[in-house]
């Protein structure tokens, strides 16, 4: 059972979804402008954590734990899809030399 919201706790609750919905905006900027795929997936697995976060205080907000079945759901869900993107560009990597060689030119051009 989650204690009674005090107005502080409320206050604290608004200014943390405020936080989250400006790392959302950040995080879809990274997603769209990349630079590299490598990147992209990273945002992309940032953005589940961020919505398993705003479902947390959200559950937190409306007192109902019900939600943090969903929040576990979502975590999931977003670290096996990461899983299977990684090693679907793994093998794709490895099957096409030209992008293994590509690659191989991104870890070495240092990123500004």
């Amino acid at each position: 059972m989650i204690p009674a919201i005090t107005p502080f706790l409320t206050w604290c609750l608004t200014i943390a979804m405020v936080m989250l919905f400006v790392a959302f905006g950040l995080v879809i900027v990274r997603v769209l402008r990349g630079p590299t795929t490598a990147d992209r997936i990273i945002a992309i697995d940032l953005f589940g954590v961020l919505a398993v976060a705003f479902i947390a205080l959200y559950t937190l907000y409306v007192s109902q734990v019900v939600f943090l079945d969903a929040a576990i759901a979502l975590a999931l869900v977003a670290f096996f899809g990461t899983v299977a993107y990684a090693r679907f560009l793994e093998r794709r990597v490895v099957d096409r030399p030209e992008e293994r060689e590509a690659t191989q030119k991104e870890k070495e051009s240092p990123h500004a």
